[in-house]
Parts: C-alpha cells; structure tokens; sequence
C-alpha cells in the first residue's frame, strides 16, 4: 500500500510540475505552486526529485520518453515521421514548449542521457539510410533531421497575427508532410 500511494504522488508530482514548467519555464516555475497543485509538501517534493532541476529533469525525460512511444522514427519514411511530429505536437502543446523552454533555459547545462541517446540513435539511422541511398545525402543528418523538426512544429511558432489566414489543422499536417518531401527529392 505504501509503494502505491508513492507511486500516485509521484505522478501527481510529475503531473503539477508539467503544467508549471510548460507555462512558465524553469526559473519562472515555483515549487510552491507545484507542490498546492499536487497535494502534498515541498519536503516531498525535494525528497523525490532532489531540486527544482532534478524535477524538470524528470519531467523533461518523461515528455520525451512520452513523445518516442508515441512518434517513433523511421528513417525511411521522414515525410511520415514529420507529420506524426506534428500531430503529436499539436494534440500535446505543453510538450512543446518544455522543449522550448529546455533549448531557451539549458543551452549549455549538463545534457539530458535520454536526449544524447534519442539524438544519438535518430542520427545513427539517419546516417545509414543516406548511406544505402534510401535517404538523400545533400545535407549532413544532423542538418537534415534539424530541417525536418523546424519545420513539423513550425506552425507552432507563428505569430497570432495570422489569426484567420492560418489554414486548417489538416492543411497545416499536409504542408509539413509535402515540404519534407520536397526536401528529400
């Protein structure tokens, strides 16, 4: 019973800080607000994450790990991939802007293990499939994989001064999957 009720404050835990490192970033986020919304202490929260880095580290690896099992890559088809990138961030914008944040807030803090891995792997066989030709080599990888990025969560970043002349969600999808494409022909 004890292992349980850890486990549901934990995740509790998890579940507040998402929400306030999502809307205010690291230094803007309060462990106070954190620990009201998750129902318990800041001396529970300490003990569990450490610090308030230790907690976004963990909610941070947690969005990521999240955003593999449900993206996944397959270097054989980037346009698919870009597309699921944007349907996911779409349907999870406070994912997205924990990376924001992370990028804006940790540019040369200690990398995260589950961040160097994904990089590491996507990088890996992104490499291989250029080498067997089913990937176009006119960029590096890293270039090519940076490119596909920017370009699902782009739609993100617009200003809301477009307001009426941003198309519909399905156009939006279309377009990131059509400009991968183009970059790969």
């Amino acid at each position: 019973m004890q292992q349980r009720n850890a486990d549901r404050t934990r995740t509790r835990i998890l579940a507040a800080a998402t929400e306030e490192f999502a809307a205010r970033g690291i230094a803007g986020a309060r462990v106070q607000r954190i620990a009201e919304v998750a129902g318990c202490n800041k001396a529970m929260l300490y003990a569990y994450f450490g610090s308030k880095d230790g907690l976004f580290d963990a909610v941070f690896t947690a969005s990521v790990e999240a955003y593999l099992e449900e993206v996944g890559f397959d270097a054989t088809d980037l346009p698919a991939y870009a597309g699921r990138v944007f349907d996911y961030f779409e349907e999870h914008p406070e994912h997205l802007r924990l990376s924001v944040w992370y990028r804006l807030e940790r540019p040369e803090g200690h990398p995260l293990d589950a961040i160097l891995a994904v990089n590491r792997s996507r990088l890996d066989d992104l490499v291989r499939a250029q080498r067997r030709r089913v990937v176009p080599g006119q960029f590096a990888a890293v270039s090519l994989l940076s490119l596909i990025q920017a370009i699902a969560t782009s739609w993100s970043s617009m200003n809301p001064e477009y307001g009426t002349g941003v198309p519909s969600r399905a156009l939006r999808r279309r377009a990131v999957v059509e400009a991968v494409e183009k970059i790969l022909s």
